[in-house]
């Protein structure tokens, strides 16, 4: 813990910590932030949190998960110049360590802090720590601002779109091929589904001045039975991405209302996040970090602080285009950056 952030960064990335596999690097954290008397730690599966008390009136939480996706001939950690390559040092090991540097180095921050080092980000809700946290013990998550330190290329990038899943079904009759007009083919009967995605025109609302950019589109398509004969089902796998302004109802309302006529299964579903750069706490944030804002047009790990009533950004080093690749890399500028900026508004 007295290494700088590029060092510790490389100690965390050498600890492989694939989802479901994070008890090592969970020991070395709780390890770690529990020799330091200014913080409370306690551990919640492998999911880690310390905090300050020092009465401050705001409180802001600065998250982070510990898991990776799989190994993929990405270990041990390499130095390369200005870019550290390496399994989890975009996504997101590099915003784990200034999580780390933070709680050990800003003993009397101008906020108190929550800091949250979490399990299973990268798998199923139902591991996920964050999750986990906010239905066992929601009181460790409150605050009035929350950090989540996903990778933002050093950047701002505020909420978070929803995103849902829902197969949309046309039916048919089934016949042999060879008697086609003894049946209705069920594949032939999506094609007013394409239709209407291709004619598909994106909202673009502006919430706290950022314009975000909705999607809906078809990611999958199955049907058929045989060769020879015409399918009685044809399912086309629907991915909509909603701005924040959208409840999850109101998201699911909008689909089945654009696929009126044809049977529609929500297949999963997950809320936006509100940006709220209107708070005080995030104001401060947003002038000490001195960077452009970004609207989030992914979903990530905010969403559950906004369920919480608590406004939350994205902010990390590394473009999370290098995420989940073998060639996964951060730039060392951007840990360094993240840490000095985030310092700078905690002192």
């Amino acid at each position: 813990m007295t290494a700088g952030a590029v060092d510790l960064t490389v100690q965390l990335v050498d600890i492989e910590s694939v989802s479901r596999n994070e008890q090592a690097i969970a020991d070395a954290v709780e390890t770690a932030l529990s020799a330091y008397d200014h913080l409370t730690v306690s551990r919640h599966g492998h999911t880690v949190v310390a905090r300050t008390s020092l009465g401050r009136p705001e409180r802001v939480v600065i998250a982070g998960h510990l898991d990776t996706v799989p190994v993929n001939d990405n270990l041990p950690a390499r130095l390369d110049g200005e870019l550290l390559h390496g399994l989890g040092t975009c996504d997101m090991k590099g915003g784990d360590a200034v999580i780390l540097r933070l709680a050990a180095t800003v003993p009397e921050p101008n906020r108190d802090v929550t800091f949250i080092l979490y399990e299973a980000e990268e798998i199923d809700s139902e591991f996920n720590g964050l999750n986990r946290l906010s239905q066992s013990d929601p009181g460790l998550m409150a605050a009035d601002f929350a950090i989540l330190m996903e990778p933002s290329n050093a950047e701002v990038e505020a909420g978070c779109q929803g995103t849902l899943r829902a197969e949309v079904r046309a039916t048919g009759e089934r016949a042999h091929s060879a008697r086609a007009w003894k049946g209705v083919n069920a594949i032939h009967q999506a094609a007013p589904i394409l239709d209407r995605l291709t004619a598909y025109e994106p909202r673009r609302p502006v919430i706290d001045g950022l314009e975000y950019h909705e999607g809906l589109n078809a990611v999958g398509i199955r049907g058929g039975v045989a060769g020879n004969v015409l399918p009685d089902e044809c399912v086309v796998e629907v991915n909509y991405r909603f701005a924040p302004d959208r409840s999850e109802d109101e998201a699911q309302r909008f689909v089945r209302e654009f696929f009126s006529g044809y049977e529609v299964a929500i297949v999963d579903s997950a809320p936006g996040a509100l940006p709220g750069l209107d708070l005080p706490a995030a104001r401060a944030f947003i002038t000490a970090v001195g960077r452009e804002v970004n609207p989030k047009f992914g979903w990530t790990d905010v969403a559950r602080f906004t369920a919480l009533g608590i406004p939350a950004v994205n902010f990390g080093p590394g473009d999370p285009m290098f995420a989940h690749k073998q060639d996964e890399h951060v730039p060392v500028e951007h840990i360094e950056r993240c840490e000095a900026q985030l310092r700078e508004w905690l002192s």
